[in-house]
């Protein structure tokens, strides 16, 4: 490929930044121009990144003049502006989450497939290196299949002043959170189809939860548990470390504190430290986070120029965001939800 894509990225705030550092490391791909409701972070943040084009309304994608789009807004706008995509027949990468329910993500997908445009999830924590890493070592077989795991993400990181509408997101930790935890999930273990699940209140004021606790269970038969908190008090922070254990029939793996792997193997102990990438841009707690977006930007490229499915898709994430959808049924009702106990389920 001699020229590059050309992209739309759509939503100048908070995480946009982390978007656009990324996707200058992009081979095959550049940002042309940006869009956001408000102009003045659109102009704004053009001329910091020296992007060519800014503009506040998103019909520009009508133009023809972009290749794919990016779309860094919050879920609530993720249904019109994939709709407005499908209609320019551009193919969309989307942060999550998704959309704001199961309903909404089924539409989306819908949406896609029936304009025959690609759509992918910026799922970015399957493609932090640890978690790379991780499959790496699962996909040896070194430790046998897997049999039970455990994801823990537990902090007190100010979400609140960077993001203020989380305060008044009744769908909150799950969707915030559990979203990654549960891809992840996934992406270790295997695909689930039922979930238990207690969500917390625990700051004052909160419209929604924030903290969960929940069980999958596999369809292969092993259990994952995971805990996610922002609500967990302790000096220094464990932000935004993804900490637990992997268990197989032969052995297992403990994700410990600072990006180490801790491997148990045939009556033997390693550690492998998984070092940052080192660039320029990142910046400690931030930097295991913002290391795994050009990564997943790239993989976004790579699939469209190959026409290789995303491994984050919109349908494939419908199981994803079907568990979270079991997950909130079964906080509301106390008891284990099964894709069977969905009205649509995928």
């Amino acid at each position: 490929m001699t020229d590059s894509l050309k992209g739309l990225l759509i939503g100048c705030g908070f995480f946009s930044r982390n978007h656009l550092h990324g996707w200058a490391e992009v081979d095959g791909a550049e940002i042309a121009a940006v869009c956001d409701l408000d102009v003045s972070k659109a102009q704004a943040i053009a001329q910091d990144f020296s992007i060519p084009a800014w503009h506040g309304d998103a019909s520009v994608m009508n133009a023809g003049d972009f290749d794919f789009v990016d779309i860094c807004t919050t879920m609530d706008t993720h249904e019109t502006l994939v709709a407005q995509a499908a209609a320019a027949e551009i193919p969309v990468i989307i942060q999550k989450p998704l959309g704001p329910d199961f309903a909404t993500c089924r539409r989306i997908d819908q949406i896609s497939r029936e304009a025959g445009i690609p759509v992918m999830v910026h799922e970015n924590f399957r493609f932090q290196k640890l978690f790379l890493r991780l499959r790496d070592i699962l996909d040896s077989g070194e430790i046998g299949e897997t049999s039970f795991g455990r994801l823990s993400w537990r902090n007190d990181i100010d979400v609140y002043t960077s993001q203020p509408y989380l305060l008044k997101t009744e769908r909150f930790m799950i969707m915030d959170v559990g979203i990654h935890m549960l891809d992840l999930a996934r992406f270790l273990m295997g695909d689930a189809d039922a979930v238990t699940c207690l969500n917390q209140s625990v700051k004052e004021g909160l419209a929604g939860e924030d903290a969960s606790t929940f069980l999958l269970r596999h369809k292969n038969g092993s259990v994952t548990a995971i805990d996610i908190s922002y609500a967990s008090h302790r000096t220094p922070s464990l932000f935004p470390q993804t900490l637990g254990v992997i268990e197989g029939r032969g052995g297992t793996v403990q994700i410990l504190e600072n990006e180490v792997l801790r491997v148990h193997s045939g009556g033997n102990i390693r550690d492998e430290k998984i070092e940052d990438d080192g660039r320029d841009w990142t910046s400690s707690p931030w930097t295991q986070i913002q290391d795994s977006v050009p990564r997943t930007q790239q993989h976004f490229i790579d699939s469209l120029c190959h026409g290789r499915a995303f491994q984050t898709s919109a349908e494939d994430s419908l199981q994803t965001y079907a568990l979270a959808e079991a997950a909130y049924r079964s906080a509301e009702s106390g008891r284990l939800v099964s894709f069977d106990d969905l009205e649509t389920a995928p």
